[in-house]
């Protein structure tokens, strides 16, 4: 019981962040778990199953207060997708920390690009729908890989582009729902076939994925108003820094300064 409580409060505050920045469920997620001494195969398939209903429920939630971008939509959905899929059975087989300095190097850059764009108060511009397919595929296969690298590459590519942040974001929220569909049917098949032979200790952490689950239902639906009615310069600002936060945190667990 104290498991599950723990992790509902941690899927309340990390769902709640994602919803209004577009980033940071998985890697708060994953993080948690992994510094109980989760796998990094099992932390994964763990966070994209909760995210299977935490991401509908957002997804809804942008939907509504109209933050999607649908022209967007569909390329980042689909390349996402088959990027995830590759990334979920490379990280059942194969450890996938070898890439994660690259990352954190992005992520870091970004931020401060986005800072820079935030403190020159420059305007949105139109972002070409072909330019997604190829993010989405990035993103898809560092989130499967990294167990939350979707909302940090995506959302931050796309407002560093230029796209409005909240159209940014409830965009890449509502795809992240078809990718986590994708990812955790692709950790299934390689249960089924045999190809992750860790994966019968998953039902190990029923309580820790159940408390994700329910605490990020219960924030989910309130990401879409937040993103709708935060100014644009305010999100600008909120996902540099945050991009910046998570770049520090994700490089002191490489350094290993951290669990």
């Amino acid at each position: 019981m104290e498991t599950f409580l723990l992790f509902l409060v941690v899927g309340v505050l990390a769902q709640s962040v994602d919803g209004a920045l577009g980033m940071a469920y998985g890697v708060i997620s994953s993080s948690v778990l992994l510094a109980f001494g989760v796998p990094p195969a099992m932390a994964s398939a763990s966070v994209h199953g909760a995210e299977v209903f935490t991401t509908a429920a957002s997804a809804g939630s942008h939907v509504l207060h109209k933050n999607v971008e649908w022209r967007l939509l569909v390329p980042l959905a689909v390349a996402g997708v088959i990027g995830g899929c590759l990334g979920a059975y490379v990280l059942s087989g194969v450890e996938g920390d070898v890439i994660k300095p690259f990352v954190i190097a992005y992520l870091a850059a970004m931020g401060v690009y986005i800072l820079w764009r935030a403190g020159h108060d420059i305007e949105p511009r139109r972002i070409r729908s072909w330019m997604t397919g190829p993010l989405g595929l990035v993103g898809g296969f560092l989130d499967a890989v990294g167990g939350g690298g979707w909302g940090p590459t995506v959302s931050s590519t796309l407002v560093g582009a230029g796209q409005e942040p909240r159209r940014a974001i409830g965009t890449v929220n509502t795809a992240e729902f078809f990718l986590t569909v994708a990812i955790s049917a692709t950790f299934v098949w390689a249960l089924v076939t045999g190809h992750w032979a860790e994966a019968g200790a998953l039902e190990n952490h029923a309580a820790a994925v159940g408390g994700l689950v329910v605490g990020g239902l219960a924030a989910a639906p309130f990401a879409g108003l937040i993103a709708k009615r935060v100014p644009r310069k305010v999100l600008t600002y909120a996902v540099g820094w945050l991009l910046l936060l998570l770049a520090g945190f994700q490089g002191a667990q490489l350094a290993g300064w951290v669990a």
